[in-house]
């Protein structure tokens, strides 16, 4: 009986050097090489022949009044497992079900209003095989990822995206690697495609990434991290230098605001300021905040975004801002180290 070889892969790129089985610096350069080679032609070649199929898989994406639900098995599961991460993170209500688990029991996580994308390079994965007539009863759009368009998975697919590779990057070409690649690319442009159609802004993806530093740039403000009440160092235009001083060490801001009797901002005294006057040599004693204050302080607004502060205080080379409200009055004041422990810079 002829025995059974597996598919030779063609090179792409220069023959490999060397001989499998032992370390090659060489050999690794040229497998590198060929695998960026040969996943790239797949890419590339995906962007050759797309068809219909992906706006359809789109519009019925957006059309859905469930959610997305993906899934697959072995390598393409882990893939499934991300695609379904990115398109509930851009906008598209998405979850992964493992097709084992669908068999005994979490099939219930599917609902008729649901659109299921099922992922298999072959296309005849006994798993998905197994739950396709359950899905299809449920009367949900069926979205194919196969790299076979005449396998089971794409005959009882409503919508098929063809995931097909001429070769895999490994030298035996059968572990999936070329393959699973255009399917993350897939996924990813689906998601792409969908977040686009979807309006999906910057602020929309901060508010579903509430912990990452996008999310903090994004959702914090001003009057989320200002210090205020007692915590703000202010005097009034007549306090000496010297209850100034004082002030500042108190606030441990480095600055001290200059205010009226109505708390509006008058001016600004900082270490910066301190340090000027020694070196020009003045006489510091009869000094008041109004002759040493500087009169323009950069300020900003309690609800202004946390970046916006962090921008200002770059621009103006300053490690601090006044917050004050429409009438200029201190409300508030925020310095380079709260933007810091905040991670917002």
């Amino acid at each position: 009986m002829a025995m059974l070889m597996p598919p030779t892969a063609a090179p792409t790129t220069e023959p490999l050097p060397g001989a499998p089985g032992r370390f090659d610096a060489q050999r690794v350069r040229a497998l590198a090489r060929r695998t960026f080679a040969i996943e790239a032609e797949a890419l590339a070649a995906l962007s050759r022949r797309e068809s219909g199929g992906f706006v359809a898989a789109v519009q019925a994406m957006l059309a859905c009044r469930g959610r997305t639900v993906v899934m697959g098995m072995g390598k393409s599961g882990h893939v499934g497992r991300k695609i379904a991460a990115t398109l509930a993170s851009t906008g598209t209500p998405a979850f992964f079900v493992h097709p084992a688990e669908a068999s005994h029991g979490d099939l219930g996580m599917v609902t008729a209003g649901d659109v299921v994308l099922a992922i298999s390079n072959s296309g005849e994965s006994d798993e998905l095989a197994a739950i396709l007539p359950a899905v299809r009863r449920l009367g949900i759009t069926l979205v194919a990822m196969t790299g076979r368009a005449d396998s089971t998975l794409a005959r009882h697919a409503d919508i098929l995206l063809d995931s097909a590779v001429d070769q895999e990057a490994c030298p035996m070409n059968l572990a999936p690697t070329a393959s699973t690649t255009a399917q993350m690319a897939l996924g990813d442009a689906l998601a792409v495609a969908l977040l686009d159609a979807r309006g999906f802004v910057e602020e929309d993806f901060a508010r579903s990434h509430p912990g990452g530093s996008l999310g903090r740039r994004l959702l914090m403000h001003v009057q989320d991290l200002m210090r205020t009440g007692d915590a703000l160092p202010r005097v009034p235009p007549q306090a000496p230098l010297t209850a100034v001083l004082r002030e500042m060490s108190r606030g441990g801001l480095g600055f001290a605001a200059v205010v009226d009797d109505q708390e509006r901002v008058l001016g600004i005294f900082t270490d910066g300021d301190l340090r000027r006057l020694i070196e020009r040599g003045a006489e510091l004693l009869g000094l008041k905040a109004a002759d040493v204050m500087h009169r323009a302080p950069r300020c900003i607004r309690a609800a202004a975004l946390a970046v916006e502060a962090a921008a200002l205080m770059e621009q103006h080379r300053i490690t601090s801002v006044l917050v004050v409200d429409d009438g200029r009055r201190l409300v508030g004041a925020l310095n380079s180290n709260d933007l810091m422990r905040a991670k917002v810079i």
